[in-house]
């Protein structure tokens, strides 16, 4: 399949900045990036709604929604998110929310005359055991993780979906899919946060409290991808403005970095001047995961913002925003 632009779609989708965008999810991590990004490049009418005001999992307050608001575009960044120990306590809540949600603004945004649709994955969709780096090809060929498969059968529904409704009403709707992603607005929570946002934390602690040493779980050996969430929204945006094919796109920095990388990486924009301990008793995990971006780098677009001074402005953020 590939990523040429179809007849369905309208590659100029966002030039109209008076034009009406419905984020989705806009107070989370990957949403609140999207609308700063919208909101940089002169957008001046978004439509957003917190979880108060508008329940995305109920299907008669969504078609309210579109009813009176009748957005022109949707970017679909909600989703209920969480870790390993969040997706096995609470699986039902991972596949029926996902779900719930998904289908309600996919099927309204359709029938209430939306020009264009892009709905926000994770590389969770992929196998487990997918080639590295995992093509979009990988999709749907061997068994997922068990830990998130919940979550990531809902999000591989959410991208059949917006394909259904193309193949069938040759309506333009397409899916980016992330890798790992940090920056302002991350969780930073004690138990169930990220890997780096988690080290971030940690490595703030022990210096505040003047620790002589940090333990890190693992040998530090595993590669992880990561990109920055505004870097995220950026590509959203490109997307939106340049792509509609069928099949869904990854979205990713292409660059790898050991665990052990990171953590010196983030112990040195911390400020944290103790020791650095590996506890290789612990597990490491997936020894590999990278996501192969080539497609999207084909269509012109590649990150910006580099590690490091991702962190640093990660770090700004947490010492601004989260309470210490």
């Amino acid at each position: 399949m590939s990523g040429a632009i179809d007849d369905a779609t309208s590659p100029s989708a966002l030039s109209d900045k008076s034009a009406k965008i419905f984020v989705a999810g806009h107070r989370g991590l990957v949403g609140s990036a999207i609308v700063r990004k919208l909101q940089a490049l002169g957008f001046t009418n978004l439509v957003l709604r917190g979880h108060a005001e508008l329940d995305l999992t109920r299907q008669n307050d969504v078609e309210s929604f579109f009813t009176v608001e009748k957005p022109q575009f949707v970017i679909l960044a909600a989703a209920k998110v969480g870790g390993i120990h969040a997706n096995n306590t609470y699986p039902a809540d991972f596949i029926a929310v996902n779900l719930q949600i998904q289908t309600n603004v996919i099927d309204a945004s359709y029938r209430f005359g939306v020009k264009k649709l892009l709905f926000l994955g994770s590389s969770c969709i992929y196998p487990k055991f997918a080639p590295q780096p995992i093509p979009e090809s990988a999709l749907l060929t061997g068994p997922l993780e068990p830990t998130n498969e919940w979550y990531a059968i809902a999000k591989i529904a959410g991208i059949k979906m917006c394909q259904a409704y193309r193949i069938q009403y040759n309506w333009d709707a397409i899916s980016g899919m992330p890798t790992n992603l940090y920056g302002p607005h991350d969780n930073f929570h004690p138990e169930n946060s990220h890997v780096l946002p988690a080290l971030m934390r940690r490595f703030h602690e022990a210096k505040v409290k003047g620790a002589k040493e940090v333990v890190v779980w693992g040998s530090g050996s595993p590669l992880r991808e990561f990109l920055h969430v505004d870097d995220l929204a950026d590509g959203v945006v490109f997307l939106m403005e340049n792509y509609g094919g069928l099949e869904h796109v990854n979205v990713g920095s292409g660059k790898e970095v050991t665990i052990k990388e990171l953590a010196e990486l983030v112990k040195e924009v911390v400020g944290f001047e103790g020791e650095l301990v590996w506890d290789s008793s612990k597990p490491d995990g997936t020894p590999r995961k990278l996501m192969d971006s080539s497609k999207l780098a084909g269509l012109g677009w590649t990150p910006k913002i580099s590690l490091k001074d991702g962190l640093v402005d990660t770090y700004k953020w947490y010492l601004e925003n989260v309470k210490q």
